[in-house]
């Protein structure tokens, strides 16, 4: 919502957004920016691809501008090296490949903040080190012999899996893991198991996932068996959204997340009502857009009282300066005003003031706006938002961020019980709006 002279009058009047090397280091120039470490030593099976994604993420470095080193040498495990690097990534190495000394300036690395990265057997990777396998999220078992299957993208907004469609079909080899990591890290991308043969985790099998861990962050995923995988585009695309997020050039939100059922998967609109002018237009990649208003999608089947409303949503204008917002807590009504003075809009317009920019309860509270600036993605990137409402406490987390915590004290606008929606804000407003989904909480007053 921006400021128009009726939505000004109706707040006041209520209350007023290739190459492997062995030996030390070797530099590969690239853009100015982050610096990254590839290493692939191997104690075990050894991947003939090594070379060929050595050389990969090289060239994803000059093109995304991040500078690359890579290296075999575990002695380039220790604190002073390690802390020239924005991200450790870990390339298909096997078996026990760190000393105890290295390992704990590598434990000591990610504490203070680095980016890990795990590309397929570095799940088969020191079994004996409890820090690594937490990082990594799960541990190899087996897997069978190369074959297509069906990738489920599980989250879209991630920079990894965000350029995706919400099934991927390729062919790799295809890791069983020992334990199932989902209860701890954001699966990102899972195997469909009737795809193909061979999977032994009964229906749900992760394959890609995400986690701030012991105060770094962590990605992993099980693709790149082949030589084949680095040349291919939407992999590369997948490993370069991944290095992205770990040395911290893009945000996501990699909390665990589970039971939540979907609003909006992409599919139908059963259940949605459009409430005054304007509309959104549905894309054959299941992706919402607004256009004219102002109106708003609101969801009809029910109102709910204690929920986590979870949905990803992307500015389409370059300078910013698209407006839309995600509406909670109002009466059902085909007047998209009574959604403003009846209820509480999360706004998304990163250019207007505090208490009216992105992250704000528009109107009433801005969110903080150090936090949100940390974790905002610009125009043309996902961003996600939790929107948890418990009694009449309101909190918003942008790409994992808590931003915004309010507590509503007038009756009129009461969050205990209502119903929720998206903005199309007016004819020069485009926001996209993805996965739209809610997880019913347990009742609490305040």
């Amino acid at each position: 919502m921006r400021s128009t002279t009726r939505l000004a009058t109706a707040v006041v009047g209520a209350a007023l957004l290739l190459g492997c090397v062995s030996g030390p280091a070797s530099s590969h120039p690239g853009a100015a920016g982050k610096r990254v470490l590839v290493f692939s030593k191997t104690a075990g099976f050894r991947h003939d691809s090594i070379p060929t994604g050595v050389e990969a993420v090289k060239q994803l470095g000059t093109s995304g501008g991040f500078t690359v080193d890579a290296t075999e040498d575990a002695g380039a495990f220790t604190g002073k090296n390690l802390g020239r690097y924005d991200a450790v990534v870990f390339l298909s190495t096997t078996g026990d490949v760190l000393d105890d000394a290295q390992q704990a300036a590598f434990e000591g690395y990610i504490r203070h903040g680095g980016g890990y990265v795990g590309i397929h057997a570095a799940a088969d990777t020191e079994y004996d080190w409890a820090f690594y396998g937490g990082l990594a999220g799960a541990y190899f078992q087996s897997h069978p012999a190369i074959q297509p299957a069906t990738v489920d993208v599980e989250d879209r907004a991630h920079p990894s899996t965000s350029g995706l469609a919400g099934t991927w079909d390729r062919t790799d080899e295809w890791y069983n893991y020992r334990s199932d990591p989902r209860d701890r890290v954001h699966v990102l991308a899972s195997l469909d198991e009737s795809s193909y043969t061979g999977g032994t985790m009964n229906g749900d099998h992760p394959i890609a996932w995400c986690q701030n861990y012991q105060g770094g962050r962590a990605f992993y995923t099980g693709l790149g068996h082949t030589k084949e995988s680095y040349a291919e585009p939407a992999f590369r695309a997948h490993l370069l959204g991944g290095i992205r997020w770990a040395v911290g050039d893009a945000q996501a939100d990699c909390r665990p997340e589970n039971g939540y059922r979907a609003l909006f998967d992409g599919g139908s609109l059963d259940g949605w009502k459009q409430a005054g002018p304007g509309s959104f237009t549905l894309s054959d990649d299941g992706t919402l857009t607004s256009s004219g208003g102002m109106g708003l999608l609101w969801y009809a089947t029910s109102s709910f009282t204690s929920y986590s409303l979870k949905l990803d949503w992307r500015m389409a204008g370059a300078d910013g300066d698209d407006n839309s917002g995600v509406f909670v807590g109002f009466p059902p009504s085909d007047d998209p005003w009574s959604a403003v003075n009846n209820g509480y809009e999360i706004q998304i317009d990163a250019t207007d003031v505090p208490e009216k920019t992105t992250g704000s309860v528009y109107g009433f509270q801005s969110a903080d706006l150090k936090k949100r600036d940390r974790a905002l993605n610009p125009p043309g990137e996902w961003n996600t938002y939790e929107i948890r409402v418990e009694g009449e406490r309101l909190r918003v987390w942008l790409n994992g961020v808590k931003i915004n915590d309010f507590t509503n004290t007038d009756p009129a606008r009461s969050l205990r019980d209502g119903h929720l929606g998206i903005q199309n804000h007016g004819a020069d407003d485009q926001v996209s709006f993805r996965d739209i989904r809610l997880k019913e909480l347990p009742a609490k007053g305040n």
